[in-house]
């Protein structure tokens, strides 16, 4: 049953990172046919906007190792938006290349995982990424800055919200068109995420510009997601059949799955443009070629009814 609740967007924008931050955390290398068929299947689902590779050195992401090849392959997707993770100017003139027209730069709201995930201070990623984005913007390119650890790190603890909002502004500042706020490990909670948004108002960081990106360690990925829509957010990152962790935050499990937000998002009578019962055969379908049932309560469930 459909039943609205006042205060919420009349329409939600799902950023699909199943195929990247979901695949990427795989123990072993998906071949590039199958990476490129999950992506298809996610666009005749209705997801607008699929996370499709990252041009990270092969090195520190080899389940990503196929960028090259893969990219090219999905110019069947039709009106479908396919952003690229790139790390520096080399993963820039990769994406370029290939002809990507969205890219996403990724930082740490923390030192210590800065450092362990790009082996860098917070402010020397920062300078790191700003030619990134500048080349970007001067070649047409839609930019999308990650910030990880928005909320609590596994080696800091709680983050403060003045620390992210620094950092956040920052990379906004920098010429990002829009700003995805990680809960890396999925230590938020409803008020903190309200306290942050806030903390970004407060600083000019306009809410129409913010993604939301949680993991549900802790079962709070979904009512987490509804704060920032009560907030005014309109964008929400999640991965179908709730794939994905984090290869540097082992604490860092799974991600908000796509088909629960979609029947949270449904049952409020928000738009998505997502057909839930294919998103939930493409999460099945892929769960097979992974050798493993999906983790998404939602989808459990209706591939049980059928």
């Amino acid at each position: 049953m459909t039943v609205a609740s006042p205060g919420l967007p009349s329409r939600v924008r799902i950023h699909e990172v199943g195929a990247r931050d979901g695949l990427q955390n795989e123990k072993t290398v998906v071949p590039t046919e199958v990476k490129a068929e999950f992506i298809r299947r996610l666009a005749r689902a209705g997801l607008s906007t699929i996370e499709a590779t990252s041009f990270v050195h092969p090195k520190w992401v080899p389940q990503l190792a196929d960028a090259e090849q893969l990219f090219p392959m999905l110019g069947d997707v039709g009106d479908v938006a396919l952003p690229v993770l790139v790390p520096n100017e080399r993963g820039l003139d990769r994406a370029l290349a290939l002809g990507a027209r969205r890219i996403a730069v990724f930082g740490s709201a923390t030192e210590t995982f800065a450092a362990r995930n790009l082996n860098r201070t917070v402010d020397e990623s920062l300078a790191m990424f700003e030619p990134v984005v500048a080349r970007a913007k001067e070649a047409g390119v839609h930019v999308r800055g990650y910030l990880s650890m928005c909320f609590g790190d596994p080696w800091e603890g709680a983050v403060p919200v003045s620390q992210v909002v620094r950092v956040a502004k920052a990379l906004m500042d920098l010429g990002c068109d829009e700003l995805s706020l990680g809960d890396t490990i999925g230590v938020a909670t409803p008020g903190h995420v309200r306290e942050l948004l806030s903390g970004l108002d407060d600083e000019g960081v306009r809410t129409g510009t913010i993604g939301v990106h949680f993991h549900d360690t802790y079962g709070q990925a979904l009512s987490n997601t509804l704060a920032a829509l009560q907030h005014g957010v309109t964008t929400v990152d999640a991965s179908a059949g709730g794939l994905g962790g984090c290869p540097y935050a082992k604490s860092a499990t799974g991600n908000l799955a796509t088909e629960d937000l979609v029947w949270m998002l449904d049952g409020l009578g928000v738009d998505t443009g997502v057909d839930l019962g294919a998103l939930t055969a493409t999460s099945v379908w892929m769960a097979e070629q992974l050798g493993r049932p999906s983790p998404s309560r939602t989808v459990r469930a209706l591939s049980h009814k059928e």
